[in-house]
């Protein structure tokens, strides 16, 4: 009797398990509320029954697959048009609605905490924006949708990820990202249709973190990092309670940490780690359909010369592998750079660093050297983040006819014992609450002094009666340029630069020296 009991609860069981694994299943981006990206190929997936036949169906237009030996099936959609509301519906064995479906624009939200930075000081202790009651008091937009991926980090790649699509409401701005949120908020009043933000960022994260291991793997320059992430993976699970000291070490990295004698922490919980955000949150979000990505992180580059001199390499590698597994081609890239800053993780060799994304193909740089704050690391000011972010798009990813850069050094002229420097987007020079600020000059010696500046035209002449024969200038070199004042007639920023590179060769050489 006990015999056929336990066949008859083993039979059951395996009923239920066929019945479960029969039911198709989207990912968990696929849900009410979503928005979904109008005038491109629209990737749709989830998990089904081996074999099973899935069809989904949205505003009249269907599609359908077969899941694979493994479970899983994808389905495109064609070109879509903006509006909505729509239901989607995906039919297997069963079938099910997904409601309130929005077509318009979608960009992905990732990096650090100033893109966690939420609107609301209660959403995130370290977050809260100006005037934040303002504007939580007029955030109704309700074509304005987000989804906030839940923080997993993970040794091998994830295939779902936690969350939920949010409309745009007072009640639930407050815990949006604030720069996602801004930064849609002015793309739908420009552009008139839905849009969508995935914000896939976590605080503190190395840009390394969202890299694949298979292009750490295959990176010389890259690799070490890897090779100590595995090190000392082995070596956690091998010695539980061991200590940050008594770990094997690793090489320098990008986000240098020091010995101590603080219990060691799992290795694959640490967000300056390689890999371990792109398998828990990023991994899953490939490759739902966004028209770019806006990038706001740096502040994690505090692992001293290697590190600084590293950082554009990683960055150059994120944008090719991101675009590459997204198989999008050369989508928009646009990163923010960092504001000024009493910390040397805010310095203006990490901001040059960011700055050299701008040799790939459609990318862009908000600079915010203007809006920083002097003790902390999370500025409140993220409206013209935002603001810049936005002109970039509109300009570069749209099409719109406007300015969306303040003046980019582009070269240097010595005149007697001056040089004069011209721009990029010069668009009407001007300086902002009095005389030009935060310019230096220096001779042969490679001594900088405080310098006179004057706006000439499309020019700006610098000069100093301490420096006879000038070689080079620096702007707003410095960790907090308080005060730097160069503008277009657009009101965007100068982007701080200098014109030589001797501190550069001199960091390389150490580096190799050891002196």
């Amino acid at each position: 009797m006990q015999r056929r009991f336990s066949a008859l609860l083993s039979s059951l069981f395996l009923l239920f398990a066929v019945g479960a694994s029969a039911e198709v299943k989207p990912s968990t981006l696929f849900s009410d509320h979503m928005v979904l990206q109008s005038g491109m190929s629209v990737p749709v997936w989830g998990t089904a029954s081996p074999g099973e036949a899935v069809k989904v169906t949205i505003n009249g237009q269907t599609q359908s697959t077969t899941a694979s030996p493994g479970g899983k099936w994808t389905v495109r959609l064609g070109n879509l048009a903006p509006g909505g509301p729509f239901e989607m519906h995906i039919e297997g064995t069963n079938s099910l609605t997904i409601k309130d479906v929005l077509i318009g624009e979608v960009w992905l939200g990732s990096g650090q905490s100033n893109m966690v930075f939420t609107v609301s000081q209660k959403a995130a202790s370290f977050a809260g924006m100006l005037d934040e009651e303002k504007v939580i008091a007029a955030a109704n937009y309700p074509t304005i949708r987000m989804f906030t991926v839940k923080t997993v980090k993970s040794y091998t790649p994830v295939d779902d990820v936690s969350g939920a699509w949010q409309i745009c409401s007072p009640e639930t701005v407050p815990g949006f990202s604030a720069v996602g949120y801004l930064f849609a908020r002015d793309l739908q009043q420009r552009l008139k249709v839905p849009v969508g933000v995935l914000t896939v960022a976590y605080g503190a994260s190395t840009a390394e973190s969202w890299l694949p291991r298979e292009a750490v793997a295959a990176d010389p320059a890259l690799k070490p990092m890897l090779d100590g992430f595995d090190t000392l993976v082995s070596f956690y699970k091998a010695h539980p309670g061991a200590t940050v000291a008594e770990a094997p070490p690793i090489p320098k990295t990008i986000n240098g940490r020091a010995a101590s004698s603080a219990a060691l922490r799992d290795p694959v919980e640490d967000q300056h780690q390689p890999t371990v955000l792109f398998n828990g949150m990023l991994h899953p979000v490939i490759p739902y359909a966004v028209r770019g990505v806006l990038w706001y992180q740096g502040e994690s580059v505090v692992g001293g010369n290697t590190g600084v001199l590293l950082y554009p390499h990683v960055m150059e590698t994120l944008v090719n592998q991101w675009r590459a597994l997204w198989g999008r081609g050369e989508f928009p890239f646009y990163a923010v750079q960092l504001p000024a800053l009493k910390n040397v993780s805010n310095n203006p060799m990490v901001r040059e660093g960011q700055a050299q994304i701008l040799s790939l193909t459609n990318t862009g740089l908000a600079v915010a050297i203007d809006v920083g704050d002097p003790d902390n690391v999370h500025p409140k000011n993220k409206v013209p983040v935002a603001e810049r972010l936005a002109l970039i798009a509109l300009a570069n990813a749209y099409g719109q006819k406007l300015e969306y850069s303040g003046p980019r050094y582009s070269s240097m002229k010595v005149e007697g014992s001056a040089i004069r420097i011209h721009f990029s987007h010069d668009g009407g020079l001007m300086a902002k609450d009095g005389p030009l600020r935060w310019f230096q000059i220096a001779g042969p010696d490679q001594k900088f002094v405080d310098a006179e500046a004057t706006i000439a035209g499309d020019s700006v002449v610098v000069n100093s009666d301490k420096v006879p024969t000038p070689v080079a200038v620096r702007y707003a070199w410095d960790n907090y340029p308080f005060g730097c004042n160069l503008y277009n007639s657009d009101g965007l920023p100068a982007a701080p630069f200098r014109t030589d590179a001797w501190d550069a060769l001199a960091k390389i050489a150490e580096e190799f020296t050891g002196k």
